[in-house]
């Protein structure tokens, strides 16, 4: 009872530590902006989209409970295989950055549409190497893209956004080739819906879902579509 009770005031010290260390506001707001003028042409098959904002779970999490996703997978992109886990990622000193792959069927959400909600309410384009309280180049914004289309897609919505001054400052968002796509430990998938109440969540990344009911209410969902589930039914 008594080692019960001291890991329960452990824990409990260790929330109010996160919560008053915290910024006074959340890592990073909602911004309204256009869609993108040139968007990916029509097409039949699951499409995969990977990109990078941050820490993981709250980009996960967003693209969870958006329409037309069939699988959002936390993991690893732009560095090698033997670097690809979670404490070597966190060093900082790997070409990887925490990213999500996304599987989604294009005649319900378009590439265009998947990064507009990514500049608009994923992450900040215009912090370089960090979201929020995260630093380090592993918390870079990047896209990683899958085909021609989709680099000059992305190319063309970035300089459009600069053009249109959406944001005070530049987009920092490199666009390069995917090379790979390492998927995480199974701890850090489905995460945002296995732990809404942990601080860290609560603060940077329920906003984040909140947010893509608010401002994308014809693309959200409110029952997420979880890696364990999506598993089950293969």
């Amino acid at each position: 009872m008594r080692r019960t009770a001291i890991a329960s005031l452990l824990a409990a010290t260790t929330a109010l530590t996160l919560a008053f260390t915290m910024p006074s506001r959340a890592a990073e707001d909602a911004v309204v902006i256009p869609a993108p003028a040139l968007d990916a042409a029509p097409a039949s098959g699951i499409q995969t989209a990977v990109i990078a904002g941050g820490c993981f779970w709250g980009v996960q999490g967003v693209f969870q409970h958006t329409a037309g996703v069939v699988n959002a997978v936390s993991g690893y992109a732009g560095g090698t295989k033997a670097t690809a886990d979670y404490r070597t990622v966190s060093s900082g000193h790997t070409d990887h950055a925490e990213a999500v792959e996304i599987k989604y069927d294009p005649k319900k959400i378009s590439y265009g549409k998947i990064l507009q909600i990514y500049f608009s309410v994923v992450h900040d384009p215009t912090q370089l190497n960090r979201q929020g309280p995260d630093v380090g180049p592993q918390y870079r914004s990047a896209i990683f893209t899958t085909s021609d289309e989709q680099k000059k897609v992305a190319e063309a919505y970035i300089a459009q956004l600069n053009s249109a001054k959406v944001f005070n400052k530049p987009i920092v968002t490199k666009i390069g080739a995917l090379e790979a796509f390492y998927p995480a430990e199974a701890y850090h998938q489905d995460y945002l819906t296995l732990h809404p109440n942990q601080p860290y969540i609560a603060y940077n990344d329920i906003p984040k879902v909140e947010n893509l009911k608010k401002l994308f209410a014809d693309n959200y969902i409110e029952k997420p579509t979880l890696v364990n589930a999506s598993k089950a039914t293969n």
